[in-house]
């Protein structure tokens, strides 16, 4: 008999911490621009939609649990996909106000960073010169001398409202370090299988984005984890298609999505999430993979499903 094909999920970033809105018209910023935007994606195909919020005036970062209400419901009542909440949010934000949203939404799944790391968005201001805010150049300025802290202590304090909650996570890993942590928090009892492993490629002070460095990340985690993950790659920038295409090819899951990159082709600006979902979607299936809807997401993960959400 044929062997059956394998499913790829195909994870979503509709807008997020790491742009500034005026880098692209494209982006969403108000919650209505972005409930549309993730509807969209998950109508191209996308079974799992990664979503952060932003002040609807000037585009900023928020953790508000206000802001998040007035998407989370409209998204979940049109569509079936997971929906994945970030505890990222912003560097410049304290644990506290980043663990805010998913502690009070208990979504199916949340993003966890798994280390602290230099976070260097400053390249950016080589490649933009026009701001709308105030804020937004220095932002990008200021990441000269940030460090995103996650400690072991943050990350066990996600984990645990996570768990309570019966939320699972996206365990961003931007380097190997990030793996060993989390091999960390698997032999303790706190991370537990099957684990969604997101392997961050292309930003400045995590892991390149060479095709060996998603190789060195693909046999660490396979001889940490063994078959107790599921792996997906995300790669920042003109990166994203590149690097996912290549994962695919060697197993993994993808994440694409304007948080992570603005471009659809070079020098083109993707104009929505949707093409972007598209374009990969395309990929996958030249591989002869087939795309997992969010049924066979929420099987793959061991989620608790929607209906058991706080929204």
């Amino acid at each position: 008999m044929p062997k059956k094909k394998r499913k790829v999920i195909i994870t979503c970033a509709v807008t997020g911490a790491i742009h500034t809105p005026t880098m692209s018209p494209y982006l969403p910023v108000t919650p209505g621009e972005i409930a549309a935007a993730a509807i969209s994606a998950a109508e191209a195909g996308a079974a799992i939609l990664h979503l952060h919020a932003r002040d609807p005036e000037d585009g900023k970062p928020t953790q508000d649990p206000a802001v998040f209400e007035q998407f989370l419901p409209g998204i979940k009542d049109a569509a079936d996909a997971v929906i994945n909440i970030t505890t990222g949010g912003s560097p410049h934000m304290t644990v506290k106000e980043r663990m805010l949203p998913a502690a009070t939404f208990r979504p199916e799944v949340a993003s966890l960073n798994m280390g602290s790391m230099n976070f260097g968005l400053f390249p950016m201001l080589n490649r933009f010169t026009d701001f709308a805010h105030d804020w937004e150049r220095q932002h990008l300025d200021n990441s000269r001398d940030l460090v995103f802290k996650n400690t072991f202590q943050d990350i066990e304090a996600i984990l645990t409202v996570g768990n309570d909650n019966g939320t699972r996570f996206e365990f961003e890993c931007y380097d190997i370090s990030h793996l060993y942590n989390l091999a960390h928090f698997v032999e303790r009892g706190l991370a537990r299988p099957p684990l969604f492993v997101q392997s961050v490629f292309g930003l400045l002070g995590g892991i390149g984005a060479h095709p060996e460095d998603l190789m060195h990340m693909r046999r660490t985690a396979d001889r940490l984890f063994g078959n107790d993950y599921i792996w997906s790659i995300l790669g920042a920038g003109r990166h994203q298609i590149p690097l996912a295409s290549m994962g695919a090819a060697c197993g993994a899951n993808v994440r694409v999505g304007l948080e992570d990159s603005l471009w659809i082709e070079p020098g083109k600006l993707a104009d929505s999430n949707a093409a972007q979902v598209a374009k990969i979607r395309q990929v996958l299936e030249g591989l002869s993979l087939d795309i997992a809807s969010p049924a066979d997401a929420r099987e793959m993960l061991n989620l608790k499903g929607a209906t058991k959400v706080a929204f």
